[in-house]
């Protein structure tokens, strides 16, 4: 059987999920990020740095390399990828296999509970994984798949600076999401986390894309749906992985 990490220790979605059909919820405002940090975390660079000169060498959890398995199956090498990080109740898998509808789009999240909400049966073009994205994202990369996009919606943002670590873009994980390659898109409500992602990206000598602040009507997420009606300020950073790189080599 599957065992999930314990609830907190994985930087996915937030961990309590806003229930569309639930009248409370829809009216109570979310509540912003609170953090003592007051901008990009002096520790970033350093960390980044590390793990990109020490590879990740953690074992691959057993369910993690089961649920590959179901998506090996389903995979079609004549059609794109589009990989959905950290899914949640699967809503923007959803959303993006419309939106991409001669790709794949595989929605990847460790919780059965958020699955288990997915609005509606998956599409022909939609698979959804219970699973480690941590994991997954390894597992792409040794079986040779390149996303052609990689969507990181409203991940968990460990606000606390002492969760330094815990943030996607300063985890060991993040040379394989940059491995990987295609066209990232993240998205968050809380400005630093979307200013430190595009610093650890530049620290790959990536294109320094800048950070866009907007509004929607379409929201990919119910994350995102009930930001933006608290009034949350959105942000958006989009970048190609693979579009040529500055010589890092000999900066501090």
């Amino acid at each position: 059987a599957f065992n999930p990490l314990v609830e907190g220790s994985s930087p996915s979605r937030p961990t309590i999920s806003p229930k569309p059909s639930s009248p409370a919820l829809r009216e109570t405002p979310a509540r912003r990020v609170r953090s003592s940090q007051r901008g990009v975390h002096p520790r970033l660079a350093e960390t980044v740095r590390r793990h990109r000169s020490a590879p990740w060498a953690a074992p691959i959890h057993p369910g993690s390399r089961a649920a590959f398995e179901t998506f090996l199956g389903w995979r079609r090498s004549d059609r794109p990828l589009v990989l959905d990080a950290g899914c949640g109740t699967a809503a923007s898998t959803a959303i993006l296999a419309r939106r991409h509808p001669g790709a794949q789009v595989v929605g990847v999240d460790r919780s059965a509970h958020r699955l288990g909400r997915a609005p509606r049966p998956p599409a022909a073009n939609e698979l959804r994984l219970r699973a480690r994205l941590e994991d997954v994202w390894r597992l792409l990369l040794e079986a040779g798949e390149r996303p052609v996009r990689q969507y990181l919606l409203y991940p968990n943002p460990w606000p606390k600076p002492a969760h330094l670590k815990r943030r996607w873009h300063a985890h060991p994980v993040w040379p394989v999401v940059i491995a990987l390659g295609g066209t990232l898109t993240l998205r968050t409500n809380w400005a630093i986390y979307a200013e430190e992602c595009r610093c650890a990206l530049a620290l790959y000598g990536l294109g320094v894309a800048p950070v866009v602040s907007f509004s929607t009507d379409a929201a990919l997420t119910p994350f995102e749906r009930k930001y933006s009606r608290s009034g949350h300020a959105l942000h958006d950073l989009t970048l190609r992985l693979d579009s040529p790189r500055r010589d890092e080599s000999n900066r501090t």
